[in-house]
């Protein structure tokens, strides 16, 4: 590779990364003018975010967990309200569907809330679902580090209201939960003596939030798991603690009718994922598989980046030369330029290298590839962002991809994670299209037997199996790619006892986690210009 070529690339990737895990300011550098007096707003007129950037009711004083400094001046909440007010003017994607209501009501989280358009697709689906916002110390130790608070339990919320329903979908290997012999499959039954499913009390729903969602490592709590007919399996206490993500599991090759088939769990676009990417798929190569399913049902997204390279290690070089993998689209006051770094906007190629993510540039290590033509994913509607374009960008070099599982979650679009005064901001900024100049996927990629649409895979809608291990070949969405590739038929479902059907639900609803922990479209620039 030239050295114009690699410069080129490098400030791409460069944009990519930040996209989704930085503290993004188009006017780095230079801190505000420290003030206490409030902005006035005025209907319809729009001061330049940088204005508000960084003035703050309470400012950070000192570096966070990551070393991270910041430029925080004293402000007030009306500051941080302005900030959030221009700079969703400047960069969301439907601006123009936004109400401009008074900021003064509100508190700043509230007034972010609003900010964003209420319009429907044409299915009647919100047409943003993905507006949200978290603690800048949580974010940047989860993309990061890849470090997160708990028990190491992934969690699926089939019901977040009384009755409530709750199933561990996996266990991050070594965590406090794997060791007490927490497995996929167990439903929640009690917490701290508290009933989880019927709990109707609000002082009970907090106490269940506080326990599921730990605000510090070292916390202890009894719980009560059951299976599904509500027969209690384990009773153990289990201790928070900081959590290290390990994206990728289960990596194993299968033997079928079809040839050796290559399987691998991956959760979550993050940095700490492109290890076990490499490793993964170089024994892939080491085995010569020549299927290849991907088990991304409960992956919400990440790393643009990261996908660019997913893809290219499933397709291989003969495929993906000098070929687009994404092209972003801003709203229509940037039309060739990215508003958040000022850089002019060019496609994101099938990365080939790996990637120095403390540096934010390519290594000299080229990655492995499977040069393969088709692809099996796994998916559910937890399948999102990143995943998705994953899903798309192959399909603009005409990889066939084969969808088992569930239509994923609908979400083309991306942003650039945004500190302002302690708070990361998720707001829709981009939408992503392939080489074929597709993106039009909001209501997901869905499994059909005979694709008419675009945004339609050949595939098979199967239940999720929380009665099987993830990897199992006896796990029905596993299975029925195995059945697929050997057959090229679809199986048929048997009903399963581990299947999570959804409920009919009332009452008080505990809290349900954003589909980012990395659902941010995060797509490239996710989770970082992403991916959720």
């Amino acid at each position: 590779m030239n050295q114009t070529l690699l410069s080129a690339l490098i400030i791409v990737i460069s944009l990519a990364l930040y996209a989704c895990g930085g503290n993004n300011s188009k006017s780095p550098g230079v801190p505000p003018i420290p003030t206490s007096n409030e902005p006035d707003w005025i209907a319809g007129q729009f001061s330049d975010d940088s204005i508000y950037k960084n003035l703050c009711a309470v400012p950070r004083t000192g570096p966070d967990s990551n070393g991270d400094t910041f430029l925080d001046s004293q402000g007030t909440a009306m500051h941080e309200k302005m900030w959030l007010r221009s700079w969703t003017n400047d960069t969301y994607l439907w601006y123009n569907e936004v109400d401009d209501n008074d900021p003064s009501p509100f508190s700043v989280a509230d007034y972010f809330s609003q900010l964003k358009t209420n319009e429907l697709t044409q299915s009647g689906s919100l047409k943003d679902n993905f507006h949200f916002s978290q603690s800048t110390e949580d974010y940047n130790q989860r993309t990061q580090s890849g470090v997160t608070s708990g028990y190491g339990i992934s969690w699926e919320f089939v019901s977040a209201s009384s009755p409530r329903r709750l199933i561990v979908r996996y266990t991050e290997p070594n965590s406090p939960a794997a060791i007490a012999g927490v497995s996929r499959g167990y439903e929640l039954k009690t917490i701290d003596g508290i009933d989880f499913i019927n709990a109707t009390t609000q002082a009970n729903v907090d106490k269940i939030n506080a326990v599921l969602f730990p605000s510090d490592a070292g916390q202890v709590f009894n719980f009560v798991f059951s299976d599904e007919l509500g027969n209690q399996v384990l009773e153990t206490n289990l201790t928070s603690a900081n959590i290290e993500l390990q994206p990728v599991q289960n990596v194993k090759v299968i033997d079928t009718a079809a040839g050796k088939m290559g399987y691998m769990q991956f959760n979550s676009f993050i940095r700490a994922g492109q290890d076990g990417l490499i490793e993964g798929f170089q024994e892939f190569v080491d085995q010569g598989v020549t299927e290849l399913v991907i088990d991304l049902r409960y992956n919400g997204g990440g790393l643009l980046a990261m996908a660019s390279q997913v893809a290219y290690m499933v397709a291989g070089s003969a495929q993906t030369n000098n070929q687009i993998f994404e092209t972003l689209q801003f709203n229509d006051k940037y039309p060739n330029v990215d508003p958040i770094t000022g850089n002019t906007l060019q496609p994101t190629p099938f990365y080939t290298r790996e990637i120095d993510w403390t540096t934010n540039q390519f290594t000299d290590k080229t990655l492995p590839s499977v040069d393969l033509t088709r692809v099996f994913i796994l998916a559910t509607d937890n399948t999102c962002s990143a995943s998705e374009a994953v899903i798309n960008g192959l399909r603009g070099v005409d990889v066939e991809v084969v969808l088992i599982g569930d239509t994923t979650c609908g979400k083309p679009f991306g942003f650039y994670a945004t500190d302002n005064c302690s708070t990361t901001y998720f707001t829709i900024q981009f939408q992503g299209v392939n080489a074929k100049d597709f993106g039009g996927y909001s209501n997901g990629f869905s499994p059909v037997s005979n694709p008419v649409f675009e945004d339609q895979l050949p595939g098979c809608t199967i239940t999720d199996d929380f009665a099987q291990a993830l990897g199992s070949e006896n796990e029905s969405l596993l299975a029925a790619a195995i059945d697929y590739a050997e057959t090229g038929i679809c199986p048929i479902e048997n009903n399963l006892a581990g299947k999570a059907a959804k409920v009919k639900s009332s009452g008080i609803a505990i809290k349900t986690p954003n589909i980012i922990l990395e659902s941010m479209k995060i797509l490239t620039p996710v989770i970082e210009p992403s991916s959720l």
